[in-house]
């Protein structure tokens, strides 16, 4: 694994791992980099090694790390996508997002970083959006976010920009979870839903057989554009 940060946690009494990347010279900003249920695997990864190019710091917290540190999963093999839905069925969210909250917190008062925001694929696009509605982040980015309808009583809370990416043909989001979600966040000041027509869940991963090269580089191209101006 190749986990190079520790992170305390909100209460100090531990400390979990994260991935960080770091750019050259100076950061811009930093990103959180949320986890698929695959742990922090090599996609997730190349993700930060992707944002510390464009000139940002790049954290990858390890969410998982209470039922199994460092857990890197590949989804195209069966046995361990079938790990990463146990995994998922056991993961306390509430308790991820203070993580996150850690995290945030260490990168501004540890790492000197003030801006500070995130991006989510699948389980942390989820993450990513309760991101937006229960902390400081300065903005969000949530790629094929599951389960999104039931958090809808939470947008009131959201302060700051959060950006949706939504496949339409995601196998995990149905169609009427969709449409819940941009009923409800179509006309929120601080939210951008962005749907891709005739795609699946997990059409932005860096490796795999999910990935489709067009939609990816689409998402991707908005993502950094929602944080060139939102992060500044």
């Amino acid at each position: 694994m190749s986990l190079n940060t520790a992170i305390p946690t909100l209460e100090g009494d531990a400390q979990f791992g994260a991935y960080v990347a770091q750019p050259e010279g100076t950061p811009k900003a930093a990103i959180i980099v949320i986890q698929e249920i695959f742990g922090v695997n090599p996609g997730i990864r190349q993700k930060c090694d992707k944002f510390a190019a464009e000139g940002y710091l790049a954290v990858a917290p390890d969410l998982f790390w209470r039922l199994q540190p460092e857990v890197s999963l590949d989804p195209d093999v069966e046995s361990e996508f079938q790990t990463a839905l146990d995994l998922m069925g056991k993961f306390n969210q509430d308790a991820g997002i203070r993580d996150i909250e850690a995290t945030i917190h260490h990168i501004r008062r540890t790492m000197g970083v003030a801006k500070v925001g995130c991006v989510g694929y699948c389980l942390g696009g989820r993450l990513a959006y309760m991101t937006a509605a229960r902390t400081d982040i300065d903005a969000s980015v949530g790629y094929y976010g599951v389960g999104i309808d039931g958090l809808l009583g939470e947008k009131h809370a959201i302060a700051h920009p959060l950006m949706l990416h939504i496949p339409t043909a995601d196998g995990f989001v149905s169609r009427e979870t969709q449409a819940a979600m941009h009923e409800g966040l179509d006309d929120h000041p601080k939210v951008t839903l962005h749907d891709y027509e005739g795609l699946d869940h997990g059409f932005a991963t860096e490796h795999g057989k999910r990935r489709d090269e067009a939609a990816a580089n689409l998402a991707d191209g908005r993502t950094a554009a929602f944080f060139v101006e939102h992060l500044g």
